[in-house]
């Protein structure tokens, strides 16, 4: 009787051991997810106009298109006059803005915020040293507008296909 006792004391505690190594093994799995959880849904923040565009706008570009910038067809009249006066186009808001992205002006933005990681001759666009003061921020600002943007494209409107178009996200 003892020694059926101290079987089943040992039986007992080899399961009890068995499930305490289960546990033990699954303890970096679960902190590996839980880390991956929390990674993902700090970076699952949608990327949208009014929380994170509109800030990095208002303090790198709209000294220059801002409210007192002509909008597009005044600016087009003439270029030179409104380069003369460091004014580019009135983007300073959304819907001003996007139409230097997905229609009329198609790809505009991403052709003058592009770092050259997108060109044939490496040279990035004549906007992107203005994103930032220093290369760090200049990335960090670049990823932001990629991220905004959705597809990435430098193509003007008669090259861009329909798929890439609506690729575009820009969401408010």
């Amino acid at each position: 009787m003892i020694l059926e006792m101290d079987l089943f004391k040992e039986t007992l505690i080899e399961k009890e051991s068995k499930k305490m190594l289960i546990v033990l093994k699954m303890i970096p799995v679960l902190m590996l997810s839980m880390f991956t959880l929390f990674q993902w849904s700090a970076w699952a923040e949608e990327v949208r106009y009014e929380t994170h565009i509109k800030p990095i706008f208002n303090s790198k570009c709209a000294g220059c298109h801002g409210v007192d910038s002509p909008e597009h067809p005044e600016f087009k009249k003439d270029v030179e006059k409104y380069k003369g006066k460091f004014k580019g186009p009135r983007m300073d808001g959304y819907t001003y803005l996007i139409f230097f992205i997905g229609w009329p002006d198609t790809g505009a933005v991403m052709r003058r915020l592009d770092d050259g990681k997108n060109t044939k001759d490496g040279k990035p666009g004549n906007m992107f040293q203005y994103l930032g003061s220093n290369d760090e921020e200049r990335q960090k600002n670049l990823m932001l507008f990629k991220e905004w943007v959705g597809k990435w494209t430098l193509k003007r409107w008669p090259e861009i296909t329909k798929v890439e178009l609506d690729g575009i996200k820009v969401k408010y």
